[in-house]
């Protein structure tokens, strides 16, 4: 690929940005185990790098750095689908916390509290923690790649359908009600998604932020995916 785009300027960008390839990658590997090697996510990153700089167009409005930030992480979300390292029990056990939180605030009409799920599912806390530190690093729900009914989220407008108003329309009200679910979590649980997607720190940043542990929160962060995972599953499904 880098040899067909022969472009100076590709070459410049694809240059000045490498850094940003593992930046990304080491982000990402901070939720997953260790069998999957920072070495194979770097690769899959260079080549979202280098089909950001053969296809960037800078009279879209967005920065290279953006756009290509969107190119690397997709094409590196995209190694960790072809690759699924999570077992079936950890996406069964998810799916059974994640209904058994939406049965709990649908009847409290508030948010499920940890001990009362791990009650209604009979595990112990410890059990219940491993489980939500386990669906940190599966594909359960993540931001970063799901969808209308599960598909990817493109990665970039421009990968969007072309001529399809109502794909369109799912989209922004998928994106609109996302938003509602994260900003409708508990203060705790929408500071550490803040900071990890938005300011993308990594758990051991976050949690000498917090002032515990970067297990507790890895525990945190899984329960926010679960917790959202509850409340959207109208538009992902089962």
């Amino acid at each position: 690929m880098y040899v067909v785009t022969q472009d100076p300027q590709s070459d410049d960008l694809v240059t000045r940005h490498a850094a940003l390839v593992k930046r990304i990658a080491y982000h990402l590997m901070s939720r997953l185990p260790p069998s999957v090697q920072a070495d194979d996510l770097i690769q899959a990153g260079m080549i979202g790098l280098l089909e950001a700089s053969r296809n960037y167009d800078a009279t879209q409005g967005a920065s290279f750095e953006t756009y290509a930030g969107i190119r690397i992480r997709g094409a590196m979300l995209d190694e960790i689908r072809r690759t699924d390292w999570t077992p079936r029990s950890v996406h069964r056990k998810a799916r059974q916390v994640a209904e058994a939180v939406r049965t709990i605030e649908n009847q409290e009409g508030r948010d499920a509290r940890d001990v009362e799920v791990a009650e209604k599912l009979g595990l112990t806390l410890h059990e219940y923690h491993r489980i939500l530190q386990d669906a940190t690093g599966c594909r359960v729900f993540s931001i970063d790649d799901t969808g209308i009914n599960g598909e990817e989220v493109p990665h970039s407008v421009a990968d969007a359908p072309r001529n399809e108003p109502l794909d369109s329309l799912q989209t922004s009200d998928f994106k609109s009600a996302l938003a509602q679910a994260i900003s409708g979590l508990p203060e705790r649980e929408r500071l550490v998604m803040a900071m990890y997607y938005d300011e993308e720190l990594n758990l051991r940043e976050i949690g000498e932020v917090l002032g515990v542990s970067e297990s507790r929160v890895c525990q945190i962060h899984g329960q926010a995916l679960i917790r959202l995972r509850a409340r959207m599953g109208e538009w992902i499904g089962e």
